[in-house]
């Protein structure tokens, strides 16, 4: 691989349950280990209602995997921001945004700016709404916080819950990313549907991207993982 050259992955771990509809958190942990990535977003790694607690075991997860979660401040005893939670491997976080999407639904995004094998990089996890009016007014609420940040290569992790190549939400994100790579990760016994996604904006090259399908993601979750090669070119790496 080349030393620019990040591997990201996205998973909704489905609170920890799996298709056997046992919670096992160590079986959830051995799977983010099977991913061997530099940045996972993970989405539902919280309880989603009451006191919304975090549900992994960080020290047992970074002991198994070398990954840290991204500190969201005022969080209570929820690890992430509504379930979204992003590891890291060897990244400077420079700052943490907490995102409220609209919605009928609780719903939420982080958007967070690091640097990572010296390269800047804005990492955007979310975990968009079941309706299609919701996720496009959330998509065009993600690109209204984007343009109206300071410019840098951009990666959007998460599910989209948006299984079509076409429609509002995909349209609003077309302004700024690229993705035309679908993977079939849900659901994960049987994939048909690319719920799952990894986009990146112009200045930055997704290579490999796939289901990360196995036995024991297979039992794990409901969705599989999806991961990928970023490639940030050292002649745009601070571009926009």
């Amino acid at each position: 691989m080349p030393a620019a050259d990040i591997t990201v992955a996205s998973y909704n771990i489905h609170k920890g349950v799996g298709t056997d509809r046992r919670r096992d958190l160590r079986r959830t942990a051995a799977v983010i280990a099977e991913l061997d990535a530099d940045l996972v977003a993970l989405q539902e790694a919280d309880r989603r209602f009451g006191d919304r607690a975090g549900l992994l075991d960080l020290e047992h997860l970074k002991d198994e995997t070398g990954l840290v979660p991204v500190k969201v401040e005022g969080r209570g005893r929820a690890h992430g921001w509504h379930g979204n939670l992003l590891l890291v491997r060897d990244a400077e976080v420079e700052e943490v945004q907490k995102i409220v999407l609209p919605s009928f639904e609780p719903r939420g995004a982080l958007m967070i700016d690091m640097m990572i094998r010296g390269r800047p990089l804005r990492v955007i996890a979310a975990h968009l709404g079941l309706l299609p009016a919701s996720r496009a007014a959330q998509t065009r609420h993600l690109l209204e916080r984007i343009e109206a940040s300071t410019p840098r290569p951009t990666l959007l992790m998460g599910d989209l819950n948006e299984w079509r190549g076409t429609g509002a939400a995909m349209g609003h994100l077309a302004r700024h990313f690229t993705g035309g790579v679908m993977v079939r990760s849900f659901p994960s016994r049987f994939p048909i549907l690319a719920l799952d996604r990894l986009m990146t904006c112009k200045h930055g090259q997704l290579h490999d991207v796939s289901t990360h399908d196995t036995p024991l993601a297979r039992r794990a979750s409901d969705h599989l993982p999806i991961k990928a090669r970023l490639h940030l070119p050292d002649r745009i790496a601070a571009a926009s």
